[in-house]
């Protein structure tokens, strides 16, 4: 700030000259108040930081050691120290007192500089030293792909970030749950940690003070649970001060965020002379500078920096006040204080915690932060955030083999177990030794480790024939997992479930195969289609409504056609075909349509229209059949009682069960879900017991028991199975749980590492997935599983249905032609009958003799007759022409 210059007369110069040199002389000493609690390393290193800065103007402390939680214990001693002529003041606050000090701050115009948790504000005259976590934090969020996580918040510092968090995951369709851990007992976290466990919330970001972080994560290696799944982010800026031996002894992955460069020389000169610092105020045991501390001796520079830059500038901040300008009403605001407010803000210096500069709300900007992680052999770099740039990666993971390195020469023993198709003998193992004695998709499996890693080992199947579980009584573990726990075995390549009490006492590398809980029940059997099964694309409502339509058409076409009978007779009417000479007949009798005019075929609009949708609802109806037919007639379906474990719970026809004594048993056992409580309040109660003592035996169970038993067991061995004959059994739904098979290992080995990256490298080139279908389907018994959806040719049975119909069609049209045939017939004779007697009555009243007849002797002569004659008579030919000529 360049010094205040104004234009004078020249008689007033010397008057003015006389006054800078004797009325605003910049004093020597500076008071500073400070305001912290009994004790607190920031007051340790507020001492410290003065005794360091020795410079002109020199930085005289005025120290009250309050109870920052206590409103009135904050004022009063706020007030004290304004009284006394502080020109700033240094401290700590609570969440409680903040807005208390803000406002006397802003009233007043004192600054208040302060290393406590950064708060949203725009009162200029309370500068925060501590960086914001807000972005970085959500730079690594987007960094993780984290969209399902745990806030773990403390209300001090945690509120904001929380705020930021759940705007971001409403725009984001994040799943966020939030915890305030001050409102949580010992106890009640413990069982939180439980719930977070079985809910499989990995996931977890805690937010609070460095003292508590330490509890919290002591809390959590105490209960020696597997952290191997999980990702803590610490959003605290002292990763480096935390104290996490036991913690990280569970292998967490961990991430965080550092302040300070511990590998600054300029940093550890300052803490060699904190540790060299000798103070008989100081009573609490010397260690080593936190990031507070950091902070509050960057902050005690900030304020030296300022009042030099002012003495240097000649800038007047003498105080003039009394006590009660603290309470007055209104308040009277220090003249000065705007100055010493611009001063300090303006300040750029490099600190022990960096680049350190304010904005014009006192919030600190321009600043840098290290993120690291917990890695096995300790805290590391693995990238840093700034405000231009976010995130930057800068890690570099390179395969530790050191441990390894050398080792290599020696045979390892890798234990396992006989469980097809894992682990099998061959057919003719006698005529092998070693390794070679066995096959399996956990042989291959090793040999591809071995090949990869480069060792050599073993294989050696377990003396007990057990995978491994803790004696209740003598408390001690057998199976495989027994074996590597006491040095029997140096890895052990099986089907082995990666468990939280395993991993406790064996480290598991990735899964090498994912699996869950998975129904097995009888292949039901193909419904063939039926013999009228061509009738199955259309419901039977709409075959009724079809008929209905038939029918109802007819009757509009008939009442149109009469219509036009009668109003157009003039133009098609019923004409007579009569050959010459014949007997004149009545147009009712007999008569013969015909057109009378090629133009009256189209003056029929009606029945045009009748027709045009006839014709357009039959095409829909038949082009929505065809589409469906196929479907219908080619697919042999299999249609399965049930679906999934929904569908189980809510029957009792089918009964169901799963090993007794094995993991999946102990999952129903524990689960807290409706569906799994449901079905396993069956399986406990159900008589006979529904629980199997071996694999073998419940696939059995479901073979005999004709569909009325499901077996609830690993996916893996259910598709496995549903490959070997007779290939009767299916797997149904999706799994109930998500698990894992991994290779493992004992605590510590050297084997660890370099195994579980093999088995990474296997996956990624897709190894595994080729072994799996290698010995689940191409070596299957049953045909790989997606052969049977073939579609076939149509069989007689198929569309058998149609030719009945046909052939019944045919036969009832020729039954209707028979009885039209007799009914026409008698009709037609009981007409003939009638002309022929009309005929001899006419012939004797008239007295003509039989040559009148055109015949000899009074006999009829048929070829007599005109031939015309005869085409009007469908059934009585020759009496019919008869008795017509007689009738002339």
């Amino acid at each position: 700030m360049r010094p205040r210059s104004f234009p004078v007369p020249s008689v007033l110069l010397p008057l003015l000259l006389v006054g800078i040199c004797s009325g605003t002389s910049f004093p020597s000493n500076i008071n500073i108040g400070g305001l912290f609690p009994t004790g607190s390393h920031e007051y340790e290193v507020f001492r410290f930081a003065l005794a360091q800065h020795q410079d002109v103007p020199k930085l005289v402390p005025q120290v009250d050691m309050v109870d920052t939680g206590s409103s009135f214990a904050m004022t009063y001693a706020f007030c004290s120290q304004f009284s006394k002529g502080v020109y700033a003041i240094m401290g700590l606050y609570d969440r409680r007192t903040v807005n208390m000090l803000m406002s006397f701050c802003g009233s007043l115009h004192v600054c208040f500089v302060t290393p406590s948790f950064p708060v949203q504000t725009n009162n200029q005259f309370v500068l925060q030293l501590r960086p914001q976590l807000q972005e970085p934090l959500m730079a690594l969020l987007e960094h993780f792909y984290w969209t399902r996580f745990v806030y773990m918040y403390s209300s001090d510092s945690g509120l904001s970030v929380l705020q930021r968090i759940l705007d971001t995951a409403a725009e984001r369709s994040w799943q966020v749950t939030s915890v305030n851990l001050d409102t949580l007992t010992e106890s009640a976290f413990i069982k939180l940690l439980t719930d977070l466990d079985y809910k499989k919330d990995y996931e977890i970001i805690i937010d609070c003070e460095l003292d508590r972080l330490n509890s919290i994560l002591n809390l959590i290696a105490a209960q020696r649970r597997s952290l191997k799944n999980y990702h803590y982010i610490l959003a605290n800026l002292g990763f480096m001060d935390l104290n996490i031996t036991e913690f990280q002894k569970l292998a967490p992955n961990v991430t965080g965020f550092q302040l300070v460069n511990q590998s600054d020389p300029d940093v550890d000169k300052i803490n060699q002379d904190w540790l060299d610092f000798d103070s008989k105020d100081l009573k609490v045991a010397r260690r080593r500078l936190r990031y507070t501390g950091a902070l509050t001796y960057d902050g005690v520079g900030v304020m030296a920096t300022a009042f030099q830059n002012l003495r240097r500038q000649r800038i007047d901040i003498s105080r003039r006040g009394n006590a009660g300008e603290c309470l007055a009403n209104p308040p009277a605001p220090w003249g000065q204080g705007i100055d010493i407010q611009r001063a300090l803000q303006q300040v750029r210096l490099q600190g022990l915690t960096g680049h350190v500069q304010f904005d014009e709300r006192g919030h600190r900007t321009n600043y840098t932060l290290t993120v690291m992680e917990l890695s096995h052999t300790g805290p590391r770099k693995i990238g840093y955030w700034n405000e231009k740039k976010g995130y930057v990666n800068t890690a570099v993971y390179r395969p530790v083999l050191e441990e390894f390195y050398g080792l290599q020469n020696r045979t390892y023993i890798v234990t396992t177990i006989l469980e097809a198709p894992y682990m099998m003998l061959k057919k003719n193992h006698e005529q092998f030794v070693g390794n070679d004695r066995y096959e399996g998709y956990c042989a291959e499996l090793a040999s591809e480790i071995a090949k990869h890693v480069g060792f050599s080992y073993r294989l050696e199947l377990v003396a007990d024939g057990k995978y491994g579980a803790k004696d209740p009584d003598t408390k001690m573990w057998n199976g495989m997992v027994g074996e590597l726990v006491y040095g029997k075995a140096d890895m052990a390549v099986a089907p082995l479930t990666i468990t939280l009490v395993r991993e406790q006492v064996i480290d598991f590398t990735k899964p090498f195969m994912s699996l869950g809980i998975s129904i097995m029940i009888k292949k039901p059997t193909k419904s063939k289609p039926g013999v009228f099964s061509f009738l199955d694309p259309l419901a039977y409502e709409i075959w009724m409504c079809i008929v209905f339509a038939y029918i109802g058409v007819s009757v509009v076409l008939f009442l149109v056609s009469r219509r036009r009978v009668g109003t157009e007779c003039s133009l098609v009417c019923w004409d007579f075909v009569r050959p010459p000479g014949s007997i004149k007949m009545k147009q009712s009798e007999q008569p013969l349509q015909q057109f009378s005019s090629f133009l009256v075929s189209f003056r029929s609009l009606s029945g045009r229209i009748v027709g045009g949708v006839w014709w357009f609802f039959t095409l829909i109806i038949i082009s929505s059949y065809t589409a469906n037919l196929a479907a219908f007639l080619t697919v042999e379906r299999m249609v399965s009682p049930i679906e999934s474990a929904e569908d189980l719970a809510k029957q009792t026809e089918i009964a169901y069960g799963t090993l007794d004594g094995g993991s999946t048993k102990e999952f129903f056992r524990r689960s807290k879900i409706a569906v799994f409580e449901k079905m396993w309040s069956y399986m406990r109660s159900a008589d006979p017991s529904v629980f199997v003592k071996s694999t073998s035996e419940g696939v059995i169970r479901v073979r005999k028991s004709k569909g009325k038993y499901a077996y609830l067991l690993e996916s893996s061995m259910n598709e496995y199975i549903e490959q070997r004959k007779p290939c009767d059994t299916m797997k149904v739904g999706g799994n109930l749980d998500s698990k894992g098979y991994g290779v493992a290992t004992p605590k510590g080995s050297p084997l660890r590492i370099p195994v579980n990256l093999a088995v990474l490298k296997l996956n990624e080139q897709a190894v595994l997935d080729k072994l799996k279908n290698k010995w689940w389907y191409d070596k299957g018994e049953c045909g790989h599983k997606d052969s049977g959806r073939k579609t076939s040719a149509l069989s007689l049975s198929n569309v058998a249905g149609v030719f009945y119909i046909l052939i019944g069609g045919l036969g009832l049209a020729m039954l209707v032609a028979l009885v039209e045939f007799c009914y026409k017939s008698r009709i037609e004779s009981r007409r003939m009958k009638e002309l022929i007697d009309a005929a001899m009555m006419s012939s004797s009243l008239g007295g003509m003799g039989a040559s009148g007849l055109g015949g000899e002797n009074g006999r009829v002569v048929a070829h007599d007759f005109p031939k015309a004659g005869t085409q009007g008579l469908p059934c009585m030919g020759k009496a019919a022409s008869l008795g017509l000529s007689t009738g002339m």
